[in-house]
């Protein structure tokens, strides 16, 4: 796969310029031909040609440049990876990709979501301490548990305090001997790593 074609540049931005026999005038039939045939120069040139609006769809439905970008990504990865399963007989290029590309939005809806409501889960649980409290499921308290072995070891230790013994910062502060600013801190610091690793581990697009 070509790097040109994946580099991280909005395909706004993006040269129309393209290589060998197929121009963003080419026929549409040989350049679908040349991409399901996986000839990387065919790639090129649907991505010149059809990423633009991608994009546009894509940033429409999430008000994100960077969500967008990564579709945009996303679906010409999953498309080339899937060429083989692309019957022209039923849709054109640019119509599969779309269709690519909504359930690659979809997707990313779907993560955004399931992460608002981890953080949710994980912020309640260290923050809150009553009957009030929301109850986490066996699924999104093993997701948690990944993501906090990942940290680092100080960090570990007051995040499972604070999450799976209900310790206030206090009381974590007492049972570690560490000061009170220092538990606040680990646990500000640690939401926000785990932020950043789930947008990346529940953003993947569906094949």
């Amino acid at each position: 796969m070509t790097r040109q074609a994946y580099d991280r540049t909005p395909p706004q931005q993006r040269s129309r310029a393209v290589t060998d026999i197929y121009s963003t005038d080419s026929d549409e039939q040989a350049l679908t031909a040349g991409f399901v045939a996986g000839d990387e120069a065919a790639l090129e040139a649907a991505y010149a040609r059809w990423s633009p609006l991608v994009y546009t769809i894509a940033l429409r439905s999430l008000a994100d440049v960077t969500d967008a970008e990564d579709v945009t990504q996303k679906t010409f990865v999953g498309a080339w990876q899937g060429r083989r399963g692309f019957d022209a007989s039923r849709s054109r290029l640019p119509a599969w990709l779309v269709g690519i590309a909504k359930n690659t939005i979809a997707d990313t809806h779907e993560a955004r979501a399931r992460l608002r409501r981890l953080e949710a889960e994980l912020a309640a649980s260290i923050a809150v301490h009553d009957e009030a409290a929301p109850t986490v499921d066996i699924a999104d308290r093993l997701a948690i548990a990944d993501e906090i072995s990942l940290l680092e070891p100080d960090a570990q230790r007051v995040i499972r305090l604070a999450f799976f013994d209900d310790l206030t910062h206090s009381e974590i502060s007492d049972r570690l001997g560490i000061p009170l600013g220092t538990v606040k801190s680990h646990i500000r610091r640690s939401l926000h790593r785990m932020r950043t690793r789930l947008e990346v581990t529940h953003a993947a697009p569906r094949s």
